[in-house]
């Protein structure tokens, strides 16, 4: 999976919490953080959609876009990277650092907790 960029993340974060959505519908509920046209924000899921990011699928005539990846995968993914890179942590991320987020619910903590030593074990071989 490439990671996503900031601006990405955000958007795919709107899809997690929302579900499908057009690109007017994304760039309404991310224009608080993202500030920006939306020229920017068809160019942004375009560049998502080339990356494997997200899927979009005509429905009645408007482009409805979809998360091609998974909520906890992503954010294993860039905590074991940020664990890694930022703050030189040779393991994973305790899953307590997760408890206050309001993107993951108790059941995914568990989940992500296996994920982030899945990511540590893979990183180490």
């Amino acid at each position: 999976m490439q990671r996503p960029s900031n601006a990405e993340l955000e958007l795919l974060k709107c899809l997690w919490r929302k579900g499908p959505a057009s690109a007017r519908e994304l760039h309404q509920a991310a224009a608080g953080v993202l500030d920006w046209s939306y020229s920017s924000t068809r160019k942004t899921l375009d560049r998502m959609g080339e990356k494997g990011l997200i899927n979009g699928r005509n429905e009645h005539g408007i482009q409805v876009y979809h998360p091609a990846v998974s909520k906890l995968g992503v954010v294993a993914a860039l905590s074991n990277d940020f664990a890694r890179r930022v703050l030189e942590i040779d393991g994973p991320l305790p899953v307590q650092a997760f408890a206050e987020s309001r993107l993951l619910n108790e059941d995914e903590l568990g989940e992500l907790e296996a994920l982030l030593r899945d990511g540590d074990q893979a990183n180490d071989a």
